[in-house]
């Protein structure tokens, strides 16, 4: 195994006998090497053959700027994953991860935190990433004793979402939480009122707009036909019913989407509920 590029002392680029570029970590394994110097095997603890030799390249850049011990928590992080869930993952997580856990070290040092929208749908719909991402918190405090939040476990379910999905499921999750959050804003502008996020009220609510933004996503959305319930909470609740007007407009323009009378049943009771304190209390 010849040398490529020498980081640091502990890190380098390598290339193989078959020509691929590989990351290669020890101690002194980069000490006073340069390019074609043969390297000791005795030396290299740790080998990361990624699939492309570009991928390569660029975790050696991102490895200048941060401590390797970073990209060796997101190895045991993704090592996990794959032993405990038998899951594949790309190799294009050992960049975005360990970039990822690097930031969010130093924002922590700093005393910086960031809240994490989307915690409740990956605790939702990606419980075994989830729970990826708060062993991921473990293995960062015990090797760095730094102890971060349950909003970057959260983070981290995403990096071994998009690994395992190729992005396709990181995209759906995203486009879910947007649904919700429009239709949130929507129902809080009809009634210009703030919603009580602690209330149960809520939570039933929210759950129910993310199984609904879950299947309007799939086009899986049906209709029983009933129009009996339809036109009774039309009656009863013309204000919430109102409301679900408008995020019909909404999801036909954003999402080409329209609201069947059952949803639009389900929206005004749900509406009617997380509203009416405000609404009692004028």
């Amino acid at each position: 195994m010849r040398i490529v590029k020498a980081i640091n002392n502990n890190v380098a680029l390598a290339v193989n006998e078959q020509g691929h570029e590989l990351v290669i970590m020890g101690k002194g394994v980069g000490f006073q090497k340069k390019p074609d110097d043969i390297i000791d095997d005795a030396v290299i603890e740790k080998i990361f053959v990624l699939e492309t030799d570009e991928l390569s390249e660029k975790l050696m850049d991102l490895l200048g700027e941060i401590p390797a011990i970073h990209l060796e928590i997101a190895d045991e992080i993704v090592n996990y994953a794959k032993e405990t869930f038998d899951v594949k993952i790309s190799d294009n997580v050992y960049l975005t991860l360990t970039d990822h856990i690097s930031f969010a070290i130093t924002r922590h040092e700093k005393g910086m935190s960031i809240r994490n929208v989307m915690l409740w749908e990956v605790k939702k719909f990606y419980k075994d990433e989830f729970a990826i991402g708060l062993k991921a918190l473990e293995i960062i405090h015990e090797r760095l004793g730094v102890q971060l939040g349950e909003d970057e476990a959260g983070f981290i379910a995403l990096h071994i979402v998009n690994a395992r999905q190729d992005g396709q499921a990181m995209k759906t999750t995203v486009d879910m939480t947007q649904v919700v959050q429009d239709v949130l804003n929507i129902v809080t502008y009809h009634f210009n009122v703030v919603l009580d996020e602690s209330s149960l009220n809520y939570t039933r609510f929210v759950t129910h707009l993310q199984y609904f933004a879950q299947r309007l996503l799939r086009n899986e959305i049906v209709d029983s036909g009933d129009d009996f319930l339809f036109d009774q909470v039309q009656v009863k609740y013309p204000e919430s019913f109102a409301c679900t007007a408008k995020i019909d407009a909404y999801l036909q323009k954003a999402h080409h989407a329209t609201l069947t009378k059952d949803e639009r049943v389900y929206l005004t009771l749900h509406i009617h509920r997380v509203t009416e304190r405000n609404r009692t209390s004028e």
